[in-house]
Parts: structure tokens; C-alpha cells; sequence
């Protein structure tokens, strides 16, 4: 009802080149593959060559370090239709982008990450009140090198819209800066209300920065998006342009929600900068969405995550050459703040911190440990903790929507169910619309709030960004909207466990088999 002439062009041209991409992709992919299987068949030195990079391949991919989960398809694939398999495999299935993309990350790292301080002491006062928090924050900062804070102020929204009206305050009071990194944004309602205070803020002569992914955001806005934002002073940088043309790196999205004003305060969570996310449009019933503001030292963490991504993006751009005037800024200490460590995810490692993040809180769980997810398709190592957890006589749940926003995807999800509910694992179905939260909380004690779904992309292929936060209300707050969650959700445990849903499907079963691929 709010889309005006020019939004809706801006849309149809953004679809539509995302439909010429696709093509050129699959049309480039097309002749690779037929290329290859004419030499395969045709030239048999070029098979015999081909067999030996196929077994190499299976045995490369069997040594990773990898869930079998992962591993297993593309073993599958490369070994039942080698050429095709193996040509995916080395366009996709590596995962981590081109040598050059991974040094420039590295670089930046180098630079930025030590200028972190090192939580030590909010990492021992942690350890001598909730030693297996501690566990989980002490890898945080071993793996991804983002430190815990004691005294900053974590406030939880219920509900994505209350996160905008707060966020949209806390930038009319910006001094210094402003950084936004989001997967998509929408030149819609939301974003213009957000746009009019940036411009204004870039008057009174703040560094203003907008960051988004191309392909989050593709069918939201065009590229005139960019030049109308740096017309207006913003400086506005894109991740991963989707463009025609193979690219090694195209499988690799940004999936964050950062906000960070003037290095102090920092929101983060499950909402999108798009209409949808704010109740102005419900293609899939109620939207429910949930995100968190952080004020304090902890926000650091924040602007590093941030900047990052800003300066790694692209070799073309002009770089920050001086950090610190982002990072050494006066910080408010909270007497009724409690731990936190925001923290990000790669897929330039191998190491899947959010996948981690969210298993440590099940295994060290004592009464229970809830989690609500838009996507269920997870590893077999997740379905083992979280039912060993159930097992262990801990209260384990998890929400997903009761509406799905994509059919196929949630029909993957239903079939994880019944490995989870038969070992005592509760699943609720959000019967309101789409539950795009994702969260999870434990014991009263420990919860998190971010970006990070459970399920493969999430965990393997997109940068993602989360907060761990303990010992403060917005954990009993974060319990309590769960609480209210379940009210109005459907419990579907024991029809997956035992009834006419604790069998899969042939389609169910097929698209299982390939969910890691996807």
C-alpha cells in the first residue's frame, strides 16, 4: 500500500537483473559442464585425468574437518555423476573464496583485532560465578578473538519495530559516526524514516556509512541506490556485487545487522532494514523479530566487526588507515549491566563459531535451554547435543515458524524433527506467521540474540554476527518473550515422534540429502 511508482521500479529492475545473472550463471555453468563432459568422454587421457582429481577430491573432502553432515553430499556427488559433481564442487563446495579475497580479511584482522582489549578480568569474574559460560566465552575470544565485557548494558526488544523506534532515537543523538551493515534493505517506509536522519546527520558533518549485501538486498533496491546515498553525502559501500559471471566468492553472503553510533552504542538482531520486518506489510501472517541494543565497551566489538567488512570488501576502495578515532572513545560503565560479548562468524576459516556458540550453551545447560530458529537444518553433531542435553533431563525447545516464507526450506526443516523429538527434544510451530528470530536462552542465566539461523548457510557459508549476554535482566526478558512465544505456538513433539510425521518422505528425504549443498 506504501510503495510509490519509483519503488516499484526499483524493484522490478533489481529482480530483473538478478534473472539475467542467474542466466548468465547457469548459462556459463551449462558450457563448462558439457565442455567437460565432451573431453570426458571423447579424450581419454583428459578422463583418466579427471577420475584421479574425483578420488583426490572424495579423499581431500573426507580429511576436512568438517561434520559428516557437510562432507557426505558432495562425496555423493562427485562419486554418482563425477563431472558435474566435481565441477560444482570446485565452483562451490570449497567455500572460501578466492586466495586474494581471504588475504585482504586477514590483513585488516591483523590490524584491527589486536586494538580489542583482552576481557581478562570479566573473563575470571564470569568463571567464578557460571564456570561453563565462561567455557563458551573463553572460545569466543580463542576463535573468533572477540573479548567479554562486564558493565555494559544489553536492553532486549520484543518485537523489531520497538528495535527501529529505539534505533531511530539513538541516531538523532549521534555526534561522531554512524555505521550500518545490513543483508538487505528496502528503499521503502522504514528506510526512508531511517535515510532522512542520516542525511541530516551528514549536515552537521558525522561520518556516515551504509553497507549491504547485493543479493540480500537485490530484490529491495537498484544500483541507483548507492548513487542516491552518496549524493546525499552517505558514503555506501556493497558486498559482493551479484553480477553476471562465475564467482567463487558468490556463494559467501553477508548475513549481518550492525548499527554503531559513535562507538557506544550498538544494535544487532534478526531484523532487516525492510518493511516487512516492521508490520508496514505481512506476506506470511505476524512477523516476529527480535533484536538487542548494547551501550558501552562492549560495542567495540561492534565496530570492529563493522569496519572489517567496510575496509575487506574490495581492493578498489580507499582503506581507514586510522582506527583508533572509531575505537578509543569514552565508554559508560553500567552498575546494572552484566556480561557481554557480541561477537561475528566467517566462512574464511573453518571454524564455525555461531554452530559452537549454540551447541556450548546445550551442553552446559542445567535446567534448560530454548532456541527459536526461521530454518531448522542442522548437523549431526547439533542433533546429538541437543538430544544428549534432552536426555540429561534438561528442558530443551525449539520455535520455528508455523508460516514458512520459503516451502521448500521448511519442508527440510520439518523433517529434522523427529531425530530431535523422538530423544525428548520439544518443537513448537509459531501459529501467529514467520518467527524470523534467532535466538536462544538458558537457565536464566546466559542468552544470545544475532543474525545466526540454525542451519548451514548460517553456519558455513555467510559472515554472521551475534551477542552472547549473561547475569543481566535482558536475559530474564529474553525468557520471558519465549514464554510468550510458546503461548501461541503449537506443539508438535509427539506427532513428530511417534505419529504420521515421524516419517519422511521421498521429496523430504531427497532435499535432506542435498540441504548442505543449498
Amino acid at each position: 500500500m506504501n510503495e510509490t511508482l519509483e519503488t516499484k521500479s526499483a524493484i522490478k529492475n533489481g529482480v530483473s537483473r538478478m534473472v539475467f545473472a542467474i542466466i548468465s550463471i547457469l548459462l556459463e555453468v551449462g558450457i563448462i559442464l558439457v565442455l567437460n563432459l565432451y573431453l570426458y568422454e571423447k579424450w581419454l587421457l583428459f578422463s583418466a585425468a579427471f577420475r584421479i582429481i574425483g578420488v583426490m577430491s572424495v579423499l581431500f573432502l573426507y580429511g576436512r574437518n568438517y561434520s559428516s553432515s557437510l562432507k557426505m553430499p558432495w562425496i555423493m556427488l562427485i562419486m554418482s555423476v563425477p563431472v558435474a559433481g566435481l565441477v560444482f564442487y570446485l565452483l562451490v563446495g570449497l567455500n572460501r573464496g578466492t586466495r586474494k579475497m581471504r588475504k585482504r580479511y586477514e590483513d585488516i584482522d591483523e590490524v584491527l583485532l589486536p586494538k580489542l582489549p583482552d576481557g581478562n578480568e570479566a573473563q575470571k569474574l564470569l568463571a567464578e560465578n557460571y564456570p561453563y559460560i565462561a567455557n563458551v566465552t573463553h572460545y569466543i575470544k580463542n576463535y573468533s578473538a572477540y573479548p567479554l565485557y562486564l558493565g555494559s548494558k544489553v536492553t532486549y526488544y520484543d518485537d523489531a519495530l520497538k528495535g527501529l523506534n529505539a534505533q531511530k532515537e539513538a541516531l538523532k543523538s549521534a555526534k561522531h559516526f554512524i555505521f550500518m551493515e545490513y543483508h538487505a534493505i528496502e528503499d521503502g517506509t522504514a528506510w526512508n524514516e531511517i535515510e532522512t536522519i542520516l542525511e541530516l546527520k551528514v549536515k552537521e558533518g558525522l561520518d556516515v556509512r551504509v553497507f549491504y549485501d547485493d543479493m540480500g538486498s537485490i530484490g529491495f533496491i537498484n544500483t541507483d541506490f548507492v548513487k542516491k546515498l552518496e549524493g546525499k553525502g552517505i558514503s555506501c559501500r556493497v558486498f559482493n556485487p551479484f553480477a553476471p559471471g562465475l564467482n567463487m566468492f558468490l556463494n559467501n553472503r553477508d548475513h549481518r545487522k550492525i548499527t554503531v553510533i559513535d562507538g557506544n552504542i550498538g544494535f544487532t538482531g534478526g531484523y532487516n532494514l525492510a518493511d516487512e520486518y516492521f508490520h508496514r506489510r505481512e506476506p506470511f501472517g505476524f512477523w516476529k523479530d527480535t533484536g538487542i541494543k548494547i551501550e558501552g565497551e562492549a560495542v567495540k566489538n561492534l565496530t570492529v566487526t563493522f569496519l572489517e567488512m567496510w575496509n575487506a570488501v574490495s581492493h578498489k576502495d580507499v582503506d581507514d588507515t586510522d582506527y583508533d578515532r572509531f575505537l578509543n572513545c569514552e565508554f559508560r560503565n553500567f552498575s546494572d549491566g552484566g556480561f557481554a560479548v557480541p561477537y561475528a562468524d566467517s566462512p574464511m576459516d573453518d571454524e564455525q563459531v555461531g554452530e559452537e556458540v549454540y551447541m556450548s550453551i546445550a551442553e552446559g545447560a542445567k535446567d534448560y535451554a530454548w532456541f527459536v530458529t526461521p530454518y531448522l537444518i542442522i548437523t549431526d553433531e547439533m542433533i546429538h547435543t541437543l538430544s544428549l542435553a534432552a536426555k540429561r533431563g534438561v528442558d530443551v525447545r525449539i520455535i520455528t515458524p508455523g508460516i514458512p516464507d520459503k516451502k521448500i526450506v521448511y519442508s527440510v526443516t520439518r523433517s529434522y524433527y523427529n531425530a530431535l523429538a523422538k530423544n525428548g527434544v520439544r518443537i513448537f510451530e509459531y501459529t501467529p506467521g514467520f518467527c524470523h528470530c534467532k535466538m536462544s536462552v538458558s537457565d536464566d542465566v546466559v542468552a544470545t540474540c544475532g543474525t545466526i539461523n540454525m542451519d548451514y548457510r548460517s553456519f558455513y557459508h555467510h559472515f554472521e554476527n551475534g551477542c552472547l549476554y549473561a547475569d543481566c535482566s535482558a536475559v530474564i526478558d529474553t525468557r520471558k518473550d519465549f514464554e510468550e512465544m510458546f503461548k501461541v505456538s503449537t506443539e508438535v513433539t509427539e506427532y513428530y515422534s511417534t505419529g504420521g510425521g515421524a516419517f519422511m518422505r521421498l521429496g523430504q528425504l531427497i532435499l535432506r540429502l542435498f540441504a548442505p549443498l543449498m
